[in-house]
Protein backbone atom coordinates (compact mmCIF):
# COMPACT_ATOMS: atom_id res chain seq x y z
CA UNK A 1 0.00 0.00 0.00
CA UNK A 2 1.55 3.23 -1.17
CA UNK A 3 0.08 6.84 -0.27
CA UNK A 4 -0.22 9.38 -2.72
CA UNK A 5 -2.33 12.27 -0.93
CA UNK A 6 -5.39 12.92 1.71
CA UNK A 7 -8.23 14.67 1.32
CA UNK A 8 -7.45 16.78 4.37
CA UNK A 9 -6.86 20.21 3.56
CA UNK A 10 -5.04 22.82 5.87
CA UNK A 11 -5.47 26.52 6.35
CA UNK A 12 -2.03 27.48 5.64
CA UNK A 13 0.85 26.73 3.56
CA UNK A 14 3.27 24.39 5.09
CA UNK A 15 6.15 26.36 4.84
CA UNK A 16 8.87 24.28 7.44
CA UNK A 17 7.32 21.17 5.57
CA UNK A 18 8.40 22.56 2.17
CA UNK A 19 11.53 23.81 3.61
CA UNK A 20 12.59 20.23 5.15
CA UNK A 21 11.82 18.37 1.69
CA UNK A 22 14.15 21.30 -0.06
CA UNK A 23 16.71 20.90 2.66
CA UNK A 24 16.90 16.66 2.17
CA UNK A 25 17.02 17.32 -1.40
CA UNK A 26 19.72 19.98 -1.33
CA UNK A 27 21.80 17.42 0.52
CA UNK A 28 20.56 14.76 -1.55
CA UNK A 29 22.41 16.71 -4.32
CA UNK A 30 25.44 17.09 -2.31
CA UNK A 31 25.75 13.91 -1.79
CA UNK A 32 26.11 13.05 -5.61
CA UNK A 33 28.20 15.60 -6.20
CA UNK A 34 30.88 14.15 -3.76
CA UNK A 35 29.87 11.11 -5.03
CA UNK A 36 30.62 11.96 -8.80
CA UNK A 37 34.15 13.48 -7.78
CA UNK A 38 35.46 11.62 -5.03
CA UNK A 39 33.72 8.05 -5.92
CA UNK A 40 31.94 5.81 -3.50
CA UNK A 41 35.01 5.97 -0.80
CA UNK A 42 34.70 9.94 -0.75
CA UNK A 43 30.92 9.06 -0.19
CA UNK A 44 31.56 6.82 2.62
CA UNK A 45 33.77 9.15 4.23
CA UNK A 46 31.00 11.80 3.86
CA UNK A 47 28.59 9.01 5.49
CA UNK A 48 30.82 8.56 8.05
CA UNK A 49 31.16 11.91 9.00
CA UNK A 50 27.71 13.29 8.99
CA UNK A 51 25.96 10.22 10.16
CA UNK A 52 24.63 8.41 13.27
CA UNK A 53 26.89 5.58 14.28
CA UNK A 54 25.74 4.37 17.45
CA UNK A 55 29.05 2.74 18.27
CA UNK A 56 30.89 5.85 17.99
CA UNK A 57 28.18 7.90 19.88
CA UNK A 58 27.60 5.26 23.06
CA UNK A 59 31.57 5.49 22.85
CA UNK A 60 31.96 9.24 23.09
CA UNK A 61 28.99 9.30 26.05
CA UNK A 62 31.55 6.60 28.28
CA UNK A 63 34.44 9.84 28.38
CA UNK A 64 35.32 10.29 25.13
CA UNK A 65 35.95 13.86 25.46
CA UNK A 66 33.90 16.83 24.57
CA UNK A 67 35.10 17.57 21.26
CA UNK A 68 34.00 13.69 20.62
CA UNK A 69 30.73 13.83 22.12
CA UNK A 70 29.83 17.32 20.60
CA UNK A 71 30.33 15.70 16.95
CA UNK A 72 28.60 12.98 17.78
CA UNK A 73 25.33 14.51 19.31
CA UNK A 74 25.49 16.72 16.05
CA UNK A 75 25.16 13.81 14.02
CA UNK A 76 22.28 13.27 15.52
CA UNK A 77 20.76 16.09 13.88
CA UNK A 78 22.86 16.32 10.30
CA UNK A 79 21.92 12.38 9.84
CA UNK A 80 18.25 13.09 9.44
CA UNK A 81 18.97 15.42 6.27
CA UNK A 82 21.03 12.52 4.56
CA UNK A 83 19.60 9.57 2.20
CA UNK A 84 20.93 7.01 0.99
CA UNK A 85 19.61 6.51 -2.28
CA UNK A 86 16.73 8.50 -4.57
CA UNK A 87 14.34 5.25 -3.50
CA UNK A 88 15.06 6.22 0.05
CA UNK A 89 14.69 9.53 -0.55
CA UNK A 90 11.78 9.85 -2.76
CA UNK A 91 9.70 7.32 -0.18
CA UNK A 92 10.38 9.79 2.75
CA UNK A 93 9.82 13.22 1.16
CA UNK A 94 6.43 11.38 -0.47
CA UNK A 95 5.35 10.84 3.33
CA UNK A 96 6.55 14.33 4.87
CA UNK A 97 4.82 15.76 1.86
CA UNK A 98 1.33 14.01 2.30
CA UNK A 99 1.00 13.90 6.49
CA UNK A 100 3.46 16.90 7.43
CA UNK A 101 1.24 19.33 6.09
CA UNK A 102 -1.56 18.57 8.60
CA UNK A 103 0.85 18.69 11.45
CA UNK A 104 2.38 21.26 11.11
CA UNK A 105 -1.37 23.52 10.72
CA UNK A 106 -2.12 21.83 13.74
CA UNK A 107 0.74 22.56 15.78
CA UNK A 108 2.29 25.92 14.19
CA UNK A 109 5.19 26.34 11.96
CA UNK A 110 7.54 26.64 15.14
CA UNK A 111 6.18 23.81 17.56
CA UNK A 112 6.33 21.39 14.01
CA UNK A 113 9.50 22.22 13.49
CA UNK A 114 10.17 21.33 17.33
CA UNK A 115 8.40 18.67 17.14
CA UNK A 116 9.96 17.25 13.96
CA UNK A 117 13.59 17.26 15.47
CA UNK A 118 12.66 15.79 18.69
CA UNK A 119 11.25 12.74 16.92
CA UNK A 120 14.32 12.46 15.32
CA UNK A 121 15.90 12.71 18.16
CA UNK A 122 13.53 10.14 19.72
CA UNK A 123 14.07 7.65 16.87
CA UNK A 124 18.02 7.74 16.95
CA UNK A 125 17.72 6.62 21.13
CA UNK A 126 15.85 3.96 19.70
CA UNK A 127 17.82 3.26 17.84
CA UNK A 128 21.33 3.26 19.23
CA UNK A 129 19.58 1.39 22.79
CA UNK A 130 18.75 -1.68 20.36
CA UNK A 131 22.63 -1.59 18.76
CA UNK A 132 24.39 0.60 21.00
CA UNK A 133 28.05 -1.04 19.33
CA UNK A 134 26.75 -1.24 15.88
CA UNK A 135 29.48 0.26 13.54
CA UNK A 136 26.97 0.90 10.57
CA UNK A 137 26.16 4.88 9.79
CA UNK A 138 22.18 5.21 10.21
CA UNK A 139 20.79 8.58 8.19
CA UNK A 140 17.75 9.15 6.48
CA UNK A 141 14.73 11.52 7.68
CA UNK A 142 12.34 8.11 8.19
CA UNK A 143 12.58 8.64 12.38
CA UNK A 144 11.44 12.36 11.95
CA UNK A 145 9.45 10.98 9.87
CA UNK A 146 7.93 8.36 11.75
CA UNK A 147 7.07 10.67 14.60
CA UNK A 148 4.81 12.98 12.53
CA UNK A 149 2.98 9.51 11.07
CA UNK A 150 2.29 8.75 14.72
CA UNK A 151 1.04 12.16 15.52
CA UNK A 152 -0.92 12.04 12.31
CA UNK A 153 -2.25 8.71 13.49
CA UNK A 154 -3.83 9.71 16.78
CA UNK A 155 -5.00 13.52 15.64
CA UNK A 156 -6.52 12.37 12.38
CA UNK A 157 -7.34 8.48 12.28
CA UNK A 158 -10.38 9.01 10.03
CA UNK A 159 -8.67 11.65 7.15
CA UNK A 160 -9.10 9.71 3.57
CA UNK A 161 -6.00 8.65 2.35
CA UNK A 162 -5.32 7.95 -1.75
CA UNK A 163 -3.75 5.11 -2.11
CA UNK A 164 -2.28 2.12 -4.12
CA UNK A 165 -3.32 -1.00 -3.18
CA UNK A 166 -1.37 -4.00 -5.08
CA UNK A 167 -3.52 -6.73 -5.35
CA UNK A 168 -0.72 -9.31 -6.12
CA UNK A 169 -0.84 -8.82 -10.33
CA UNK A 170 -3.25 -6.13 -9.77
CA UNK A 171 -3.99 -2.52 -8.31
CA UNK A 172 -6.64 -0.54 -7.41
CA UNK A 173 -6.69 2.94 -6.13
CA UNK A 174 -8.21 3.22 -2.44
CA UNK A 175 -9.11 5.74 -0.27
CA UNK A 176 -8.65 4.55 3.20
CA UNK A 177 -8.49 5.80 6.58
CA UNK A 178 -5.09 6.87 8.00
CA UNK A 179 -5.79 4.53 10.63
CA UNK A 180 -5.41 1.67 8.11
CA UNK A 181 -2.62 2.98 6.16
CA UNK A 182 -0.59 4.28 8.98
CA UNK A 183 -1.91 1.28 11.60
CA UNK A 184 -0.70 -0.91 8.84
CA UNK A 185 2.57 0.74 8.19
CA UNK A 186 3.77 0.74 12.32
CA UNK A 187 2.14 -3.19 12.35
CA UNK A 188 4.90 -3.92 9.20
CA UNK A 189 7.85 -1.90 11.02
CA UNK A 190 7.18 -3.46 14.34
CA UNK A 191 6.78 -7.26 12.53
CA UNK A 192 10.28 -6.63 10.81
CA UNK A 193 12.10 -4.97 13.53
CA UNK A 194 11.61 -7.98 15.87
CA UNK A 195 12.75 -10.05 13.35
CA UNK A 196 16.04 -8.69 13.19
CA UNK A 197 16.66 -8.29 16.66
CA UNK A 198 20.00 -10.27 16.88
CA UNK A 199 20.65 -10.33 13.30
CA UNK A 200 24.16 -8.59 12.60
CA UNK A 201 25.06 -7.06 9.13
CA UNK A 202 27.97 -5.12 8.25
CA UNK A 203 26.26 -3.82 5.03
CA UNK A 204 23.62 -1.64 6.49
CA UNK A 205 19.88 -1.49 5.98
CA UNK A 206 16.84 -0.52 7.24
CA UNK A 207 16.86 0.82 11.03
CA UNK A 208 13.23 -0.37 11.59
CA UNK A 209 13.70 0.40 15.35
CA UNK A 210 14.21 4.21 14.61
CA UNK A 211 10.71 3.99 12.80
CA UNK A 212 9.00 2.35 15.38
CA UNK A 213 10.94 4.64 18.19
CA UNK A 214 9.67 8.08 16.48
CA UNK A 215 6.18 6.53 15.58
CA UNK A 216 5.68 5.78 19.20
CA UNK A 217 7.21 8.93 20.12
CA UNK A 218 4.89 10.41 17.64
CA UNK A 219 1.49 8.61 18.95
CA UNK A 220 2.67 10.23 22.94
CA UNK A 221 3.03 13.79 21.72
CA UNK A 222 -0.33 13.19 19.48
CA UNK A 223 -2.24 11.94 22.42
CA UNK A 224 -0.76 14.84 25.08
CA UNK A 225 -2.49 17.47 21.68
CA UNK A 226 -5.65 15.71 21.82
CA UNK A 227 -6.42 15.72 25.76
CA UNK A 228 -5.14 19.12 26.42
CA UNK A 229 -7.60 20.09 23.64
CA UNK A 230 -4.93 21.96 21.11
CA UNK A 231 -6.25 24.01 19.08
CA UNK A 232 -7.49 22.53 15.36
CA UNK A 233 -9.72 21.56 12.72
CA UNK A 234 -11.99 18.82 14.06
CA UNK A 235 -11.96 15.64 11.76
CA UNK A 236 -14.88 14.52 10.70
CA UNK A 237 -15.72 11.18 10.33
CA UNK A 238 -15.71 9.66 6.42
CA UNK A 239 -16.14 6.20 5.00
CA UNK A 240 -14.07 4.50 2.37
CA UNK A 241 -14.36 5.34 -1.09
CA UNK A 242 -12.96 2.91 -4.52
CA UNK A 243 -11.56 4.02 -7.46
CA UNK A 244 -11.24 1.17 -9.48
CA UNK A 245 -8.34 0.77 -12.01
CA UNK A 246 -8.26 -0.99 -15.23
Amino acid sequence: MIPLRDANPTRRRPVVTIALIAICVAVFAYELVVQSSAGDAGLERLVRQYGLIPGELTAALGGGGQDALGGQLLSVFSSMFMHGGWIHLIGNMLYLWIFGNNIEDRLGRLGFLVFYLLGGIAAAVSQVLVGPTSEVPVIGASGAIAAVLGAYLVLYPRARVLSLVFLGFFYQLLHVPAVIVLGLWFVLQLIDGVASLGVTSSNGGVALFEHIGGFIAGVVVGALIRSVGSPGRPQAARSIDRIGVG
